[in-house]
């Protein structure tokens, strides 16, 4: 049987106990803050989309010079969708003023006088 010598190397329990408290203290801490930090991301990401589609169908009705769209437009989200949201008979196109490469983050009720309201639920 071996004697174990004072001078052997190694982690106690207690130290072992010790750092794993102090994880589980960082972790208790640190994940709901990045949790937190996520959901400010996605929140700012959607009121950005939301000022770039208002935007977009501004500087639309402004090429157009008719002050009005050529429809009312409701859920659009999809880059048909984008397509199809016209001004001036058709003439210009919201894709024109929006990049859009497969669909947006939130769908959108384009009013005919421009106003935009949006829906990320």
């Amino acid at each position: 049987m071996k004697c174990i010598t004072r001078k052997e190397k190694g982690f106690t329990l207690i130290e072992l106990l010790v750092v794993i408290a102090i994880l589980g203290i960082l972790a208790a801490v640190v994940v709901p803050n990045v949790s937190r930090f996520m959901n400010k991301g996605h929140k700012e990401a959607n009121e950005t989309e939301l000022k770039n589609v208002r935007l977009a169908v501004t500087a639309m009705l402004a090429d157009a010079e008719a002050g009005t769209l050529d429809d009312d437009y409701t859920d659009v989200q999809t880059l048909a969708e984008v397509q199809g949201v016209s001004a001036g008979s058709g003439a210009y196109t919201l894709d024109d003023y929006l990049d859009v490469d497969d669909q947006l983050k939130c769908s959108y009720d384009i009013g005919s006088d421009g106003t935009v309201t949006q829906d990320c639920g």
